[in-house]
């Protein structure tokens, strides 16, 4: 608990606006993908802050419609419906103008009162998201958090507003800087997918060899490339290369272990990866680990190496996402790391071969052809042995493929790198106890002052 000058706020008493907004008419058909006013969704918003994903956009017409549920500046939103209830965020003022649809809540604190950076890592603490969650699951088939429920919560903050601000501007300046860590990973994963493009599937530097051209490279990654094109089972590739098919990078295909989880806790031995966490892996690293991953009952025979790819065998959103495992994974779970449910595992003759299978199938999902090997209709499967022996992809020369993946193990060093995980952890110890005042800031107006 906090200490005596610490209070219970009632979000009712203190808000200027609670409430949420609806589906524009015309539903789907209205939205779009770029415009002047977005309308923010419950796909937008998390617990680690607002995410861009999926954003759309209405016109003016519609947004008039939705006029008495206007994103302010500051403004905390929370999600009141369905799997994703109780996630909160702030949204930036670079989104605004915006609307709320039905499933995410405004909130709105007089600043004067409740400062609605506090109120919003309040939102998202451990206790806070359980007993948001208790509620939402209490009333009928359905999670949802009503209005009336909101206007009940009780907020423990200190009376003092410059003390609630000290407290919302450490943690935010931890968050700063792992957003910045985030940002400039997804900037070096999309150099990689540049680069990738430009080697193999563009023949970039080939091409320009093979007109007089400066490839523009370092002379010793230049000097792999040959300077023409030959003719082959798959049309024109470069000179040196072979056609073949998907399977010829691998050595062996498995399929996860079913039922072979618990809960993943401190005394895990080892961190099991499921076909719905390869993403999350890509995107952000360490992001979300202890939540979402698990404790194995069987390792060795699970345990995956550098020559790996996991590949998202199972379900519509999921099916083709893939994974290299690289040693920096590893390395920063501090664990043994497994694969399970909804997972394969290519293990490859290489890891340069790894690296180039994982793009290959990056590229399938992305337009879509990874749909061709599915099966199943409500859940689709991913069929691993029409993909292998009849995708066909040209092979490039081992030194060259060693090339790329020298790059793309700077690209993971980074990814998963120490730091980003400890600023996380260190959030995260951080954040109950300043929320509950277990931890108290020394000279909130001076600290307030100079992280503003």
């Amino acid at each position: 608990m906090g200490g005596s000058d610490w209070v219970a706020i009632r979000l009712g008493d203190v808000c200027a606006k609670i409430g949420s907004g609806a589906t524009p008419r015309g539903g789907a058909s209205v939205y779009l993908d770029a415009g002047d006013i977005a309308l923010i969704r419950s796909q937008n918003v998390y617990n680690d802050g607002f995410h861009r994903d999926g954003l759309t956009y209405i016109t003016e017409e519609h947004a008039d419609q939705l006029s008495n549920v206007e994103v302010q500046r500051g403004d905390v939103l929370l999600n009141i419906t369905g799997h994703s209830v109780a996630r909160c965020c702030r949204v930036h003022p670079s989104i605004l103008p915006a609307r709320v649809n039905q499933h995410v809540s405004i909130i709105r604190p007089d600043p004067n009162r409740l400062d609605a950076r506090f109120l919003r890592y309040f939102m998202v603490s451990p206790q806070m998201q359980e007993r948001m969650l208790s509620w939402a699951g209490a009333g009928g088939t359905r999670n949802a958090l009503t209005k009336g429920m909101i206007e009940s919560f009780l907020v423990l903050a200190p009376q003092d507003i410059a003390e609630q601000q000290a407290i919302a501007r450490i943690l935010g300046a931890l968050d700063d800087k792992i957003e910045l860590n985030r940002r400039i990973n997804q900037t070096l994963e999309a150099m990689a997918r540049v680069i990738f493009k430009s080697w193999f599937v563009d023949f970039d530097p080939v091409r320009a060899k093979a007109e007089g051209r400066d490839p523009g490279l370092p002379d010793h990654i230049a000097s792999l490339f040959p300077d023409g094109f030959e003719q082959s089972e798959l049309g024109q590739i470069p000179r040196g290369w072979r056609s073949g098919v998907m399977g010829d990078l691998c050595e062996i295909a498995l399929g996860g272990a079913w039922g072979d989880d618990e809960p993943f806790d401190d005394a895990a031995e080892a961190v099991c990866l499921r076909g719905v966490d390869l993403q999350h892996l890509r995107d952000s690293g360490w992001a979300d680990a202890p939540r979402r991953w698990f404790k194995p009952r069987r390792i060795e025979d699970r345990r995956v190496d550098e020559r790996d790819v996991l590949v998202a065998a199972s379900g519509v959103g999921p099916l083709g996402r893939s994974l290299w495992v690289s040693s920096a994974l590893e390395s920063a779970f501090e664990l043994p790391v497994i694969y399970s449910n909804f997972c394969k595992r290519f293990r490859c003759g290489s890891v340069a071969r790894a690296v180039y299978l994982d793009r290959c199938l990056q590229l399938m999902r992305e337009d879509g052809e990874i749909w061709t090997y599915a099966t199943g209709t409500s859940i689709p499967n991913l069929d691993s042995k029409a993909l292998l022996d009849g995708k066909e992809i040209a092979v490039p020369p081992d030194p060259l493929l060693d090339s790329y993946l020298a790059f793309v193990h700077l690209v993971n060093r980074r990814l998963y790198c120490r730091g980003s995980r400890s600023l996380e952890a260190l959030r995260d110890v951080l954040l109950p106890k300043l929320i509950s005042g277990q931890l108290r800031v020394p000279d909130p107006e001076r600290i307030a002052g100079r992280l503003a």
